[in-house]
């Protein structure tokens, strides 16, 4: 059995990825349906802003699943609407929790958010996130991802997201303590001079019964978040749930690049399970591709000696344009 074949029965979350240019959707595509016209329930899933899923695929692909296939879909993840709907939410939950003297300085904030850099790649992983977590039973999925720089940090945010929550929830506590003590000061039954010795003033029941339910509320939204990113960590980091497949040609730059990729994966515990060389050229097909085949083939040799035991397919250079349902099935033959 072929290792992307193997990866893909054995595995709930394939990654798809590499240097810009070198085929990594077309790959992507072509694994899912393969797996698809094997029985499989199969997703792929493009987070690359220049998406290039409804071209390869010669139909329009949005933010919802459509039906490419028979047990295939496909989804191409928007990242400004998938930024204005986390946005919103985050709008929504903040008018409802803050004082409404406040709602201004709030849209300012999230105005300003919108286009500060990280926002975009947060809001694509909180819908990595979700299509991860409504994975259907036995279904696997295939995200076709990004350039390798963007790809990188896109595996790297759950653990960054993860501690950043874990920081604002210790805030948090720490906030609701000293709100807890200055609570005991300002008793409704104690002597109100007591309240101004510490500079503070007693404050209705009602005021503290919301900020006791807000502060709750703060809590629980930030815990549940804190869960969602340790949950796409671990799965992530599972080398018997997730693997990384990185597409590259035969060049010297995807060669580097493809290096730096696996390094910076290892780093943040993903497992690259299998490099597929697109592209390659023929040995016989006259002396300008066999001396190109030459030169390829030490730019190889540079890759499996930083790369030593990583499975490795090769797929020729093949005549025509990857398009279509039959343009995967016949670069499919060559994947398997």
């Amino acid at each position: 059995m072929s290792p992307l074949r193997s990866l893909a029965e054995s595995r709930e979350v394939l990654f798809v990825g590499g240097k810009g240019g070198v085929g990594k959707t077309a790959v992507a595509s072509a694994i899912a349906l393969e797996q698809a016209k094997g029985g499989r329930r199969t997703l792929v899933v493009s987070t690359d802003p220049a998406h290039n899923l409804g071209h390869l695929w010669q139909r329009p692909i949005g933010d919802t699943p459509v039906e490419l296939a028979p047990l295939l879909r496909g989804v191409e993840v928007d990242p400004a609407r998938t930024t204005d709907a986390h946005l919103a939410a985050v709008r929504a939950t903040m008018t409802r929790l803050m004082p409404e003297h406040l709602s201004g300085e709030v849209a300012k904030h999230l105005s300003l958010a919108r286009d500060a850099p990280g926002t975009h790649e947060a809001a694509v992983l909180e819908r990595v996130a979700e299509i991860v977590e409504g994975r259907e039973r036995d279904e696997l999925i295939v995200f076709d991802t990004a350039p390798s720089g963007h790809t990188a940090r896109l595996v790297a945010l759950p653990e960054l997201m993860q501690a950043w929550t874990e920081g604002l929830l210790r805030r948090q506590e720490r906030s609701a303590s000293f709100g807890a003590a200055l609570r005991g000061l300002e008793r409704e039954d104690e002597d109100p001079m007591a309240a101004s010795v510490v500079g503070i003033g007693a404050r209705p029941k009602g005021d503290r019964d919301r900020r006791a339910r807000r502060d709750s509320e703060i809590r629980t939204i930030l815990t549940r978040r804190q869960e969602r990113f340790a949950d796409l960590r671990a799965v992530l980091q599972d080398p018997a749930r997730t693997a990384f497949v990185i597409v590259l040609a035969a060049e010297r730059l995807p060669v580097l690049e493809t290096i730096e990729l696996a390094e910076q994966l290892g780093r943040s515990g993903m497992d690259v399970g299998a490099l597929v060389v697109n592209k390659r050229s023929p040995a016989d097909a006259g002396p300008l591709l066999t001396a190109r085949r030459e030169v390829e083939e030490g730019y190889l040799a540079t890759l499996a000696g930083a790369l030593p035991g990583l499975p490795r397919v090769e797929v020729p250079l093949l005549p025509g344009e990857v398009l279509g349902e039959q343009g995967l099935t016949d670069l499919g033959r060559h994947l398997h």
